[in-house]
């Protein structure tokens, strides 16, 4: 058995305003993103509907690598992480809602880092220019859609950092994630998604998870294959979304098209370590952490979502003797377990209801 730190984690913030239905707690902690040392994670949740953002601040500028093969991510400065790019470390990630208006948000994070003087050296006197890679997923259908994460939101996310377990469910960028959708032209509704974390220590080795869960597709608990979260059917029983697409293929009986345009679903997701790796390792690692993700949900990759996942060193640890792909096989469990705790840690919401109200 996967020897998972415990943890009790409080009752979530921010989205019980958005809560109906069971007060059933939120499932016992299988760790944290922030026991990896050398990071902080920071929510802000919006109090008007469900939307928000999270920001990942490092003690030191990180390495970092990425998997995305999403066909329709929105990101910013996401593009540096691949191998070719001689910039090969950053000063914060950025998660956060509102689809592509919510992107802009992460200037909050580079006046926060500005303020602390955090940042390449750009040759100017009191001038440091820190790198933030940001992601973005599209909450636009939940609530008002013209309420997104702004600079400020952003930058009161990273105000509250710290290195306190992350709180999961509808918070932060998850807020207002939502899975199980691409079926709802045929009269099957989705249900609430949200952000979950998980981690795992070996020894003096430490490998943290994080997922904002905002997939058109099921997600499964990844031990089992049992749907746990989806598109479901009027008397509340799961559909199966790829067991659905036999009959749009086979065209009996005619429905609508599936619901996946391009956008509007995506799947952020991020595995840290301390173990020291640069950034073509890490790229590896990304990738196969991201087949974790894949045993979560089903379909995944589709042609609509911008799934991305992110591999983060902070780089504590030197440790050439451990093969990378023991970590990407050990990263890969650890992303879905998050992503499973993600949609248990979730409240419902009007039109999208939670597991734990079922």
């Amino acid at each position: 058995m996967t020897d998972f730190t415990r943890r009790e984690l409080g009752l979530m913030a921010g989205g019980l305003a958005f809560a109906r239905g069971s007060r059933a707690a939120q499932p016992q902690s299988s760790g944290s993103l922030t026991d990896v040392p050398g990071l902080t994670v920071g929510h802000f949740t919006d109090t008007r509907r469900p939307t928000g953002c999270t920001a990942i601040l490092f003690d030191q500028p990180a390495a970092a690598g990425v998997d995305y093969n999403g066909s329709a991510p929105g990101e910013s400065m996401v593009v540096m992480l691949q191998p070719v790019s001689p910039v090969d470390r950053i000063h914060a990630l950025f998660l956060t809602g509102g689809g592509l208006f919510g992107l802009p948000a992460f200037s909050g994070v580079q006046r926060y880092l500005i303020e602390r003087k955090v940042g390449y050296d750009w040759g100017t006197p009191d001038l440091r220019i820190p790198i933030v890679v940001s992601a973005v997923i599209d909450d636009l259908a939940v609530g008002d859609p013209r309420i997104w994460p702004d600079a400020e939101a952003a930058y009161k996310a990273c105000g509250a950092a710290s290195t306190g377990p992350v709180t999961e469910g509808n918070v932060g960028a998850g807020a207002g994630a939502t899975v199980g959708k691409m079926h709802r032209g045929r009269g099957l509704g989705g249900m609430k998604g949200g952000i979950g974390t998980a981690s795992l220590k070996l020894g003096d080795v430490v490998i943290g998870a994080l997922a904002v869960v905002n997939a058109a597709g099921d997600v499964l608990d990844w031990r089992s294959g049992r749907i746990v979260a989806g598109a479901r059917r009027a008397d509340n029983s799961f559909a199966d979304s790829v067991d659905v697409m036999r009959g749009i293929v086979s065209g009996t009986p005619p429905a609508p098209a599936l619901d996946d345009a391009a956008l509007r679903s995506t799947t952020l997701a991020v595995v840290a370590t301390n173990v020291a790796l640069a950034k073509t390792p890490l790229t590896k690692l990304a990738m196969m952490a991201n087949c974790g993700a894949g045993r979560a949900i089903r379909p995944y990759h589709t042609t609509g979502d911008g799934d991305q996942l992110f591999a983060i060193s902070t780089g504590g640890l030197p440790r050439p003797d451990i093969a990378l792909t023991a970590l990407g096989a050990l990263s890969a469990d650890l992303i879905a377990e998050a992503i499973v705790r993600a949609v248990r840690a979730a409240s419902g919401v009007p039109g999208w209801p939670a597991v734990r109200d079922l």
